[in-house]
């Protein structure tokens, strides 16, 4: 039984409230006449793609945070790249918290619990300190000692910048606003909703020890990961899917990559 009275109160972070304001000001920029281009669009899609459905719901979250699956080390660097660039924080700290998520899913220690609100677990947690941040040190030891995680997580914001310097000397302010201020607004909520949608609307095929729900329109936007409820009753699993109209896109790369070789050790819920 946790002493909530112990707890220290939140307090606001302010660096990410102010940076949360500011990413979806610039994400207006996109509403300019003169910033808009199927060329950019294309870009964005792509961009979200690699970044959402590669880096972070392969990468970060069943890579990193589970080991559901193994694959060579230098494709696992590619894929936590290609997460660091969704510009969700740095990588201990995406997979810490996912970590202590499991660990304490919808209880007072749980930093995003959905039993406080979908605001809460949505975005506001993100903008307050959360009375498990001084665990991440030892729920991350396993990727600690890895240089190239170290240089990511270090590096996020400068890797994010050196991205849209690129891009802007490609494509000049349209490939910029939607290649990353828009990508990176619709890849932010996308991941906010499966901590927060994905607890509170759906249909819950498993009777789990929590408030997690499969959302078809979360799916839609994070590649398969709003299968929530799919994936708390069994966190180990690669596949997201149980039924055959559950499309886990992200499970589809991955069996591919199981196929030519380069991954195994790729766990599934019997």
């Amino acid at each position: 039984m946790v002493n909530t009275a112990a707890l220290p109160t939140p307090r606001l972070r302010w660096t990410v409230v102010i940076s949360t304001v500011i990413l979806h000001v610039l994400a207006l920029l996109a509403l300019l006449p003169s910033n808009f281009s199927w060329g950019a669009i294309g870009v964005a899609l792509g961009l979200h793609a690699l970044t959402q459905g590669l880096g972070i719901s392969l990468g970060f979250h069943r890579l990193a945070s589970h080991r559901s699956l193994r694959v060579p080390l230098w494709l696992e660097h590619f894929f936590i790249l290609l997460g660091t660039l969704a510009f969700q924080g740095g990588v201990y700290g995406w997979v810490g918290y996912h970590r202590l998520h499991h660990k304490h899913t919808d209880q007072e220690l749980d930093p995003h619990s959905a039993s406080k609100g979908f605001w809460w677990s949505h975005i506001n947690w993100l903008m307050h300190t959360v009375p498990t941040h001084s665990q991440l040190p030892r729920m991350t030891q396993d990727i600690r000692d890895d240089k190239f995680y170290q240089f990511c997580h270090n590096h996020y914001i400068g890797l994010q910048v050196a991205l849209g310097v690129l891009l802007y000397l490609a494509g000049g302010m349209p490939f910029l606003v939607w290649g990353v201020f828009v990508r990176l607004l619709i890849s932010f909520h996308g991941t906010c909703f499966v901590n927060s949608a994905c607890h509170q609307f759906g249909y819950r095929p498993t009777d789990t020890n929590d408030m997690s729900t499969n959302c078809w329109w979360v799916a839609v936007l994070t590649y398969g990961e709003g299968w929530h409820n799919n994936h708390h009753a069994c966190q180990s699993s690669a596949c997201f899917q149980k039924s055959w109209w559950e499309i886990d896109l992200v499970w589809q790369v991955i069996r591919l990559l199981r196929a030519v070789g380069l991954a195994e050790k790729v766990k599934v819920a019997s």
